[in-house]
């Protein structure tokens, strides 16, 4: 198998990579430049085998299926996590409880985001109509939600494997690359089902789901994130996520 990073993100991620190879038997590839004809030359070389595609690139990873390339998880999964709006646009067409998201508001103070945002970055409060950009095509706007946490709901296949609650250090962000603190979560039966919902719906091989969770112990799901970072996991969890990760694709054509 080839696990694909950006070169940038193999260098944070190596503990997880080297985790991957205890367990299958991986080449690891990066990438710098992702122009179609650098893609076309590692499609040739990966011809054949499955590929982990842990980049951020939806039209890099449709490329690569267009031409034949087994992904982990598939482009479509990429794209959708990828794009805040069109993960608000399933989380509605599924019916499971999501924050109220649009793409212009007149109600303040919001929350703005980038679609493309990830890690907590691009991400403010706004207090007034002054504060709004006259360009917003690549905005959305959700209110801001009392909560009392952040949980990432991780899901590998047709199973969760564990869920993080994420409290922020002095921010509304809980993510943990910006200060905020980790600890294992227990799911009730209702969020697990809701999270696997998301997943068989995507047909998804690995992602994060996140949702907050109110004062009044409801939630409301926020976000997809592919590729999901499992630092969290590992210090909330005995379960080995590489492990799992590969023993769950092992057997399928071009895995090991």
């Amino acid at each position: 198998m080839i696990v694909l990073y950006e070169k940038s993100a193999a260098e944070r991620n190596k503990a997880f990579i080297a985790e991957l190879a205890r367990f299958g038997d991986i080449t690891l590839e990066t990438l710098e430049d992702w122009s179609e004809a650098a893609l076309a030359e590692f499609a040739e070389r990966a011809a054949g085998k499955r590929v982990l595609f842990r980049a951020r690139r939806p039209e890099a990873a449709r490329f690569l299926e267009d031409r034949g390339i087994q992904l982990i998880n598939r482009a479509e999964v990429n794209r959708i996590a990828n794009d805040k709006w069109q993960a608000f646009q399933l989380f509605l067409l599924l019916g499971v409880p999501a924050i109220p998201t649009s793409r212009r508001t007149s109600s303040f103070p919001c929350v703005m985001k980038t679609v493309d945002g990830h890690g907590g970055a691009q991400v403010e409060i706004i207090e007034s109509e002054s504060g709004v950009p006259s360009e917003t095509a690549g905005l959305i706007f959700q209110p801001v939600v009392e909560h009392t946490a952040d949980v990432r709901i991780y899901v590998i296949g047709d199973e969760v494997v564990g869920a993080v609650k994420r409290v922020p250090a002095d921010s509304f962000k809980a993510n943990i690359a910006l200060g905020g603190t980790a600890e294992k979560f227990q799911l009730s039966t209702e969020q697990e089902q809701q999270a696997l919902k998301i997943a068989r719906a995507l047909k998804s091989d690995y992602i994060g789901i996140d949702f907050l969770l109110l004062p009044d112990g409801r939630h409301l799901f926020n976000e997809i994130e592919d590729p999901v970072g499992a630092r969290a996991f590992y210090t909330t969890h005995e379960t080995n996520i590489a492990e799992l990760l590969v023993r769950q694709n092992e057997g399928k054509d071009g895995w090991l």
